[in-house]
């Protein structure tokens, strides 16, 4: 099976970018950057509009200030993690802060950028991110969960258990966490591997985290 992904502009129309910056300025040139690659966007100046908001509709790309007050802008990160949507966060600095910006990149940043944004770096990391299917998680208790996304052929249920399975999970534990016995684990585990066209489950892991 051939593996490679591509961007696809034309389903960004789709795809909502949500920019959280307390700069009114930066939101709207961020928003309009966005807006001509096609996205939809809303924008947040400060973090309560965006948890409100998460309840509403859930970001498919997040770019978050870190200066939101620190513990903010990486609380707003956890959040979007939590969610396990796969969905890219990109962290921007006013100003250098490696420690913030290594916690970050630890907490399952796809990138953290400083400001003055070079537009087209920050489009370029999104494209990336957006291009692919596996997204890794924060640190917990010394592993980084794995969140699937993308791989339109599967259902939710097979995207669940894809998830589980990258993440080292036997059928007994995934079927615990999801309610299911593990018969049913293992049926959605043949149907995953027969939809990406892997031979094994070392085979079905190579195809996820090279996509």
């Amino acid at each position: 099976m051939n593996t490679q992904t591509y961007y696809h502009a034309f389903l960004n129309r789709d795809r909502l970018v949500h920019i959280v910056d307390p700069d009114p300025g930066s939101c709207e040139a961020l928003s309009v950057l966005f807006r001509l690659e096609g996205f939809q966007t809303l924008f947040s100046l400060d973090p309560a509009d965006f948890i409100s908001s998460l309840e509403r509709r859930r970001p498919d790309v997040a770019v978050i200030n870190l200066m939101l007050g620190e513990e903010s802008g990486l609380g707003l990160l956890r959040r979007v993690k939590a969610l396990r949507t796969g969905a890219p966060v990109v962290m921007l600095a006013n100003v250098p802060q490696l420690d913030a910006a290594v916690t970050a990149m630890k907490l399952g940043a796809t990138d953290v950028l400083g400001k003055p944004i070079d537009s087209e770096h920050l489009l370029t990391v999104v494209r990336d991110a957006l291009r692919r299917d596996v997204h890794l998680g924060a640190m917990q208790a010394g592993q980084r969960p794995v969140e699937v996304r993308g791989f339109a052929q599967l259902t939710p249920r097979e995207r669940e258990v894809l998830q589980l399975i990258t993440n080292g999970q036997s059928n007994k534990e995934a079927g615990r966490q999801l309610g299911i016995s593990p018969r049913t684990i293992e049926v959605h585990r043949a149907r995953v591997m027969e939809k990406l066209g892997a031979r094994n489950t070392a085979d079905l892991m190579r195809i996820v985290l090279t996509s």
